[in-house]
């Protein structure tokens, strides 16, 4: 596409115009201006570390005490299995898009729990929890393969056409239990 000489002086002088208009205000307008989520603002005073610890210890306190008295209700777990994360609780089916080295009926244990909880608190891992803190057993149920997906690939008008036929492996997992350890420290 050519460039009329007028089409290019109206595009110098448009964009010259924009810059013009979107410099910085000068600092002492500054006060004018409504507080938006870019201007800056004072940081909040940092808490000292006796205060925080004490707050630390109150919360956790209260877990375990919650945790002794198992009286926390259904617990839930985020889990990393497969590529995936999952949310599962217990007697949960998870369908799996990949076949796993386990056989059927074999119990498996998943190691990467990020975050566990209940209805009164949660507990969230720093990228996982501890295996000594949660654990999360699930049963291979079934092994299987999906429903035939067919791709197909056409270009008209040019005698080209394409027809793949696709069928992933799959597994069936279910959530046998969700443990949590007697006490968090």
């Amino acid at each position: 596409m050519a460039w009329s000489a007028a089409g290019a002086r109206l595009w110098r002088t448009s964009t010259s115009l924009f810059h013009r208009q979107t410099r910085p205000l000068s600092s002492h307008s500054s006060g004018l201006l409504p507080r938006t989520s870019l201007t800056r603002r004072p940081r909040p005073e940092l808490q000292d570390s006796a205060r925080e610890a004490e707050q630390q210890a109150a919360v956790v306190s209260a877990v375990n005490r919650l945790i002794a008295q198992q009286s926390f209700g259904r617990l839930f777990a985020v889990v990393h299995f497969a590529g995936r994360q999952w949310k599962v609780t217990n007697e949960d089916l998870i369908l799996i898009e990949n076949h796993i080295e386990a056989e059927c009926g074999e119990r498996i244990r998943m190691e990467k729990v990020l975050m566990v909880g209940a209805e009164e608190f949660s507990l969230v891992g720093r990228p996982v929890l501890g295996r000594e803190l949660v654990q999360v057993e699930a049963t291979v149920l079934e092994k299987t393969q999906s429903w035939p997906k067919v791709h197909m690939r056409f270009w008209k008008r040019h005698r080209f056409q394409r027809k793949r036929i696709i069928v992933q492996p799959q597994t069936v997992l279910r959530i046998n239990s969700i443990q949590l350890a007697p006490s968090l420290m």
